[in-house]
């Protein structure tokens, strides 16, 4: 494994390997409140000890109704910092950078009344959600939500933000041409909500606060998705984090003999295209498999989602040439159920004894 374990500078920062320990949403630990809770604080305390090289946390919302679940943890207020410096505190205690994502889900959201850049329905679990089209007042609020939730972050000590604009979520539905049908700016350059936001971040944070966006690979095409990238480039990101767009709006290709997955595939063609650091995610379930992808496509970082969860130790016991463990993909994850009945945890620890 020659270059999992390399060294990798993201902006001002260096990071000690190249795996990143992607935003994962817990969700039973918070309450509505959104608050940190000493569950949340020991969970990222545990994935620094494992040896990630990065951690960007758990999708944690800018406004409280544009949350994804009643439970989710929330950055739209000032009383909330004390809680997640309390998470960054843990986690450079272990000499580890950690990043925060700021999320709306926008029409997939759980909000009685949810919005969408237009008038839109879609089936979310098994409901119909109807979005109504933003009105600029509202579209600028958001906006500013994400902006404070940015400069909260900072004074809570994370080294930087993960703009959230994929996996169907508002943003993406902003820059997906088959979701947003609006005839204004924010219609005719579906990239503008976001770049307005990055613009007004950079402003108002040091300039060594490092602000990505996790980026849809097909939004809805590969061709949008590498030239948002570019335009994201342009703009000053530091680095784009690839992923799944508005999934039910996208069309996905892959070479027929390609041997990686569709969304590897789009990190691998966006990473041709621009200059900045790109991280690939889905399906990487070995150490093996991770030096592989970052060997064959020349991505930076590999993110490690599921591997982690059911063992924190993962790059530690990567590196000592330990077995890992698997994520068995239960039919409904069980960690997030309860995470000490994970049964590829409890078969890890099984083998491990």
């Amino acid at each position: 494994m020659n270059k999992l374990f390399e060294q990798v500078v993201i902006k001002n920062i260096k990071v000690k390997n190249r795996i990143a320990v992607p935003p994962m949403v817990v969700y039973t630990w918070s309450d509505d409140t959104g608050y940190v809770t000493q569950n949340n604080i020991d969970h990222y305390e545990a994935i620094a000890k494992g040896g990630a090289g990065l951690i960007i946390q758990e999708g944690t919302c800018v406004n409280k109704k544009g949350r994804l679940t009643d439970t989710q943890l929330g950055i739209w207020e000032d009383a909330q910092v004390v809680g997640l410096k309390r998470i960054t505190d843990a986690v450079h205690r272990q000499g580890t950078p950690i990043f925060v994502e700021i999320h709306h889900a926008g029409v997939v959201g759980i909000a009685e009344e949810v919005v969408c850049p237009s008038d839109y329905e879609c089936m979310v679990k098994g409901q119909l959600k109807k979005g109504h089209e933003l009105t600029i007042d509202e579209l600028h609020a958001i906006q500013q939500d994400f902006i404070l939730a940015a400069k909260r972050a900072y004074k809570a000590g994370y080294d930087g933000v993960e703009i959230h604009a994929c996996h169907s979520y508002l943003i993406s539905q902003f820059l997906n041409r088959r979701i947003n049908r609006r005839d204004d700016l924010y219609g005719q350059h579906p990239e503008f909500f976001a770049l307005e936001i990055i613009r007004e971040i950079r402003q108002q944070t040091p300039s060594n606060f490092i602000i990505g966006i996790r980026l849809g690979g097909f939004e809805p095409t590969l061709e949008d998705g590498i030239a948002y990238a570019r335009i994201f480039e342009e703009s000053g990101v530091d680095f784009l984090d690839i992923s799944y767009g508005f999934v039910q709006e996208a069309t996905p290709i892959v070479p027929k003999d390609y041997p990686f997955k569709d969304i590897i595939y789009a990190a691998q063609k966006i990473k041709e295209a621009v200059s900045i650091p790109v991280f690939a995610v889905n399906g990487i379930n070995s150490p093996e498999l991770a030096d592989k992808i970052l060997e064959q496509t020349d991505v930076d970082m590999v993110d490690i989602g599921r591997g982690t969860l059911v063992n924190y130790n993962w790059v530690n016991d990567a590196k000592a040439g330990r077995d890992v463990g698997t994520c068995l993909y239960c039919k409904t994850c069980m960690w997030r159920v309860d995470p000490m009945k994970c049964p590829g945890k409890l078969k890890h620890q099984r083998n491990q004894s």
